[in-house]
Formats: C-alpha cells, structure tokens, sequence
C-alpha cells in the first residue's frame, strides 16, 4: 500500500515536472500529455520490454496513463505555481525514485532474474523516464550530468535486493526493507542534491589532445 501510494506520488510528481519541460519548449497539449507520460511512466515501460514482462505497467493499469496525462494538462495551468515550488517537486521526485528503484528491482526478482539484473531493472526503472523527457525536448539528459542521481536507483534497488534475499536471517519482512530502503535511498539522494555530490567527470576534447601531440 505505501509503495503503491508512493509510485502515484512519483508518477504525478514526474509528470509535471515533465509538463513544464514540454512548455519551455512550446509544445501544444499532446506533446504535454506525451513528454508528461514518457517522463511518469517511461521507466517502467522501458524496463518491460527489456525484460518481457508483459502486459506493460500502464496497460494492466490504465488509470496510471490518465493520472500521468491528466497531471500534464493541470500543469498548463498552473505551471507558475509548480515552477515556484521546485523544492517540493525535488523531494516528490526523490521519493518517487526510490519507490521506482523497488519496484523495478522488484519485477526482477518475480521473475527470478540474477541479482545483477534486478539491479539494472531498478536503474532503468528509476532513471529512463528522464532520460526519454530530456531526449524529446532536446536537451542534455540531466541523469548523466547532475548531481548523483542514477547511483542513487542503483544503490536503492541494491540495498533492496540484499535485504529481500537476507533478511529472513534477521528478521527483516518486506515493509521493513520497502521503509529502509526508502529512507536511506532518500536522506542520501537529498545529501546529493544540498552538497553537490557527483561522480568523477570525464571530460576529453579531441582539439586539445591533437595540440597536445603536436
């Protein structure tokens, strides 16, 4: 119940911020509800066709695909209001990413995958939908620039992962690893986001190596 309440949350939360991306780019009301929904839902769908798990998220529940378009299209109107509150959506977006990382990592598991998959299933879930967001509206995907962001869904559908197979030795049930994780997936997301953590960047410029040769 907290999971799912949590993945609405997210969803909402995802789409609005995708929404507002839609608009600095003057998009008309389907490209809203598009960018919207690839923003909300776009994880999730990726990380089912990669694993073929079928029906798609949105389609055994399509009340997800209204919530995310209709979100949208409440975004034209109160775009000022969502723009002001970017703290909000900030926190809104880290729960929402941690909740995606456990269900991802979660669909992985049902499956009985390898551990190293259900981990991916965890980062793809939590970040594609970005990722597809900031390839529609032409920009450089924020996941691969920002502060930390995809280890944050790694290391969330890891710890998840752990506790599900080990914590029966400790006594640790299902709402017990769905908290921990939320909350240490969370406090350590919004450390990244107020201290400016981020892994080492690789940055190569193929004119100064050349002049460097020379």
């Amino acid at each position: 119940m907290l999971l799912s309440t949590l993945y609405i949350v997210g969803i909402t939360a995802e789409a609005m911020t995708g929404a507002l991306a839609a608009g600095r780019r003057n998009m008309d009301w389907f490209g809203v509800m598009l960018v919207a929904a690839c923003t909300a839902i776009g994880g999730g769908t990726v990380r089912d066709i990669l694993l073929g798990h079928y029906p798609l998220g949105w389609v055994a529940n399509p009340h997800y695909l209204v919530i995310v378009c209709v979100a949208g299209i409440v975004t034209t109107w109160m775009a000022s209001w969502v723009a002001r509150n970017h703290k909000l959506f900030v926190w809104l977006d880290s729960l929402g990413l941690i909740a995606f990382s456990i269900i991802g990592c979660r669909v992985g598991m049902d499956m009985g995958l390898s551990p190293l998959i259900c981990v991916v299933s965890a980062l793809v879930t939590g970040i594609f939908g970005g990722l597809l967001r900031d390839l529609l509206c032409r920009r450089q995907p924020m996941v691969l620039h920002k502060e930390l962001y995809a280890s944050v869904a790694f290391l969330a559908g890891a710890m998840y992962w752990a506790l599900m197979t080990y914590g029966n030795r400790f006594g640790i049930d299902e709402n017990i690893a769905t908290i921990s994780t939320l909350v240490t997936g969370f406090v350590f997301r919004m450390s990244a986001v107020k201290f400016g953590w981020s892994l080492p960047v690789f940055s190569f410029e193929a004119e100064e190596a050349l002049e460097h040769r020379s």
